[in-house]
């Protein structure tokens, strides 16, 4: 018997175990490609019940419907693994509850586990990813907290609770947080990431850019979701400051290109060329390359906050494909599940409302997706992502001469964006309309670009 760099004891079955289980949790936590080599260590040791349940978890996290079957030999082998300790054979039971399809139960399971194992920050992750997909900050923000006391000189406990801090609103706490983590360890991009989100919550926008161009560096050579996330967060400051050129630059070198294959490379790629559109930024013919590995995934309803930006960057695209997946998320809405509720009375009509916009209904995206709004949190994401949803129906109230309400909006928006070059663009627009040129001229004094 051994333990991980965590002191989390393991079933030894080969020589290599140690290091195979060293590059998963590392990797894992790190958001470093190392991670994957637990799938080879796996086929190489099938009598590892922990070796090969974190292989099946690696393939959970695929985001895509054959990911539980992509799992299923991993999981098999590690029931059948003779020899396993109550910590291993906790993770597998995890592992197989999240493949089978009933999240509710994976994350009581994790909850459990993470009070008995409170350095197992592997499960702590994966509880907190969970709670994300549900829009739970509280939990996220629980999950997180329950590594400590007990593993409180880790960097990676640090910027778990920075960004279950961050989701709930405790913006102090999560910078504080976020910064702890990264003066144990410089490099934890995802303390970085929680940073990044601070500061554009509390408009920022310059410090975060500087921030995170001081940190880019140090994201080289890591999995492309967080590299390319990491770069999205630092295109979302661009585009505030109006810097056209830098945001086309970031798409085109650093979000979109590292795994065209993979669902978080793909939504952040339409996510940002959607919000590129919105702050009139050209970006030519670059929808296609992105909807077309999107409509690869075929009706893919994995999760209803990917679904919704698959479906966007379809119609977009005007891919046939965007009926074929909205009549899925209907079946979806009406099928019983968990997750029925949000299916059917956030996500269904978000995605009516989305789709409506791509085809220039805008009346209905005003009506269906503003419906969805105020539950939106439900969908998952962090609030840095669904705000795509609130820019399209912004620019919907635009488009549709509902200038009261966009006023508003925009006003609203400016408590965290204050200097943003589109946003006060928007705002010298709606009162030069409006019959209010006073307020005109200083909302484009604040919009020099």
């Amino acid at each position: 018997m051994t333990s991980d760099r965590f002191g989390n004891a393991f079933t030894e079955t080969a020589p290599t175990d140690a290091a195979a289980i060293d590059d998963f949790v590392h990797g894992f936590l790190a958001y470093q490609p190392k991670a994957a080599n637990i799938l080879a260590a796996a086929e190489n040791t099938p009598s590892s019940a922990l070796i090969n349940a974190y292989a099946g978890m690696l393939w959970m996290f695929l985001e895509a419907p054959v990911a539980p079957d992509k799992a299923a030999p991993y999981l098999a082998r590690a029931q059948n693994a003779k020899l396993a300790n109550p910590r291993e054979r906790s993770t597998l039971k995890i592992a197989q509850t999240w493949a089978s399809g009933n999240v509710p139960e994976t994350m009581r399971l994790c909850e459990t586990h993470a009070y008995e194992y409170p350095r197992d920050l592997v499960i702590i992750k994966l509880a907190q990813y969970l709670y994300f997909n549900a829009g739970d900050a509280p939990s996220m923000l629980r999950a997180g907290l329950k590594a400590i006391p007990a593993a409180q000189n880790e960097p990676f406990v640090h910027g778990m609770i920075a960004f279950g801090y961050e989701q709930c609103h405790q913006l102090e706490q999560a910078e504080a947080s976020a910064r702890l983590a990264i003066e144990i360890e410089p490099t934890d991009a995802w303390a970085h990431h929680a940073i990044a989100h601070v500061m554009l919550t509390q408009g920022r926008v310059i410090e975060g850019a500087a921030f995170m161009e001081e940190m880019a560096p140090r994201w080289e050579g890591l999995n492309s979701f967080m590299y390319s996330h990491n770069w999205w967060h630092l295109a979302l400051f661009y585009i505030s400051m109006g810097k056209h050129d830098e945001v086309r630059q970031a798409y085109d070198s650093h979000v979109w290109g590292l795994e065209k294959t993979f669902a978080q490379d793909q939504i952040g790629a339409a996510s940002l060329l959607a919000r590129m559109e919105l702050a009139g930024i050209d970006v030519q013919d670059r929808w296609k390359d992105v909807a077309d590995h999107i409509a690869l995934r075929g009706a893919d309803t994995t999760l209803p906050f990917l679904t919704m930006q698959y479906l966007y960057a379809l119609g977009r695209s005007n891919d046939p494909m965007a009926d074929t997946l909205i009549s899925a998320i209907k079946q979806k809405a009406s099928a019983p599940s968990f997750e029925q509720d949000v299916w059917r009375n956030v996500a269904l009509p978000a995605c009516e409302g989305l789709l409506a916009y791509t085809r220039g209904d805008f009346e209905t995206t005003v009506r269906a997706l503003g419906n969805a709004l105020p539950r939106m949190a439900e969908i998952g994401g962090s609030h840095a992502q669904r705000d795509l949803f609130e820019q399209v129906h912004l620019d919907a109230l635009m488009k549709t001469d509902r200038l009261a309400q966009a006023q508003q909006v925009l006003e609203m928006r400016r408590t965290f964006d204050p200097d943003g070059v589109p946003l006060n663009e928007m705002l010298a627009q709606v009162y030069e309309k409006t019959g209010l040129p006073d307020l005109a001229d200083q909302a484009r004094q604040r919009a020099p670009h």
